[in-house]
């Protein structure tokens, strides 16, 4: 898993995030182009700053006293509503200025306001819908980033790790420890992506006979795709076995392969000291370069590796054959 660099997703960060650059973009516009209505834009920042810093401190009581707890609840409610009215007074003056932006010709500025106005749209909405209507918003509506929409919501269920922000990467790798082949998997798992791996490593390596994967890559049309195309397929079953797969899995070939599959750690450490810890570059196209780049130069580091092994192996030979001849 590749993380996106953004922060910690919440509605009202997430909200905050998107008034803050409409603001901004808004009145960086009206000074270019001397468009009346956001002299003061820099204090209206800060003041929605406040706002937003206010909903973040508010908490519902857990007081036993129902008198308290009411209380509390309704200040939740009103500091809130205050953010949310004060979010849609700069959206509906943000659209009034759009129009006169527009007959200046700036495209790309009206395009920015455009998807800072639709983002304050979307956390509006959910965040009105969550608080002040006690709805649950369905995960498939969540954006988790308006920077790096691309951004995916991942649990894996590791000890201490119960969330990681980013994307899905899947790799081959071969005996040598070089990466033969990788696959940004967006919005994948990794069930929908084993076949098409070896079908394209295939492509470029027709000799790919044998390869080992995780229990997440198994379903059994997996199982019988994945054994017309290679003559050794390491594929172990989620579950329970039946007595096929308990003859499968017993097998010599099976268990060696599964001996040397941990070698893939380590291959994803290297990826990550490599850089791909964390993608710094920017969007869709800019992840997968990033990733690419960075498999590359795990490769490259590779072929450093098996030159020096070869070099120092030589100077050996020849120090060896000097101690022979002075000998």
């Amino acid at each position: 898993m590749v993380e996106t660099d953004v922060h910690y997703p919440t509605d009202t960060n997430l909200l905050w995030d998107a008034l803050r650059k409409l603001i901004q973009e808004v009145g960086r516009c009206c000074e270019k182009h001397g468009i009346a209505g956001w002299r003061q834009y820099r204090f209206n920042c800060r003041q929605v700053k406040r706002l937003f810093r206010h909903s973040q401190k508010v908490r519902y009581s857990t007081s036993k006293d129902e008198v308290k707890r009411a209380e509390k609840n309704q200040q939740v409610r009103t500091t809130y509503s205050a953010y949310l009215e004060a979010a849609r007074y700069y959206v509906v003056k943000a659209k009034q200025t759009l129009g006169g932006i527009d007959t200046q010709g700036d495209i790309v500025s009206g395009l920015l306001i455009t998807r800072w106005i639709e983002d304050a749209e979307r956390q509006i909405d959910q965040i009105e819908r969550r608080v002040l209507q006690g709805e649950v918003i369905p995960h498939e509506e969540k954006v988790f980033s308006i920077f790096e929409r691309h951004t995916e919501w991942i649990s894996k269920g590791k000890a201490g790790v119960p969330v990681e922000l980013g994307v899905r990467v899947c790799v081959l790798e071969d005996q040598y420890q070089f990466i033969l082949h990788h696959r940004v998997m967006w919005q994948e798992t990794d069930d929908k992506v084993s076949v098409l791996m070896v079908e394209q490593a295939r492509q470029r390596y027709p000799s790919l006979a044998q390869c080992s994967f995780d229990k997440g890559f198994y379903t059994p049309a997996n199982q019988l795709a994945l054994a017309k195309i290679l003559d050794h397929v390491t594929l172990p079953k989620k579950g329970r076995w039946s007595a096929a797969d308990k003859v499968r899995e017993s097998s010599d070939t099976f268990r060696k392969a599964r001996i040397q599959h941990p070698a893939i750690e380590s291959c994803i450490n290297n990826l990550e000291q490599r850089g791909l810890d964390r993608c710094r570059s920017h969007g869709r196209d800019g992840f997968e370069r990033y990733v690419a780049l960075s498999i590359v130069a795990c490769n490259l580091h590779r072929i450093g590796l098996v030159l020096q092994r070869k070099e120092r192996a030589k100077l050996e030979r020849a120090m060896r054959k000097r101690k022979k001849l002075a000998a």
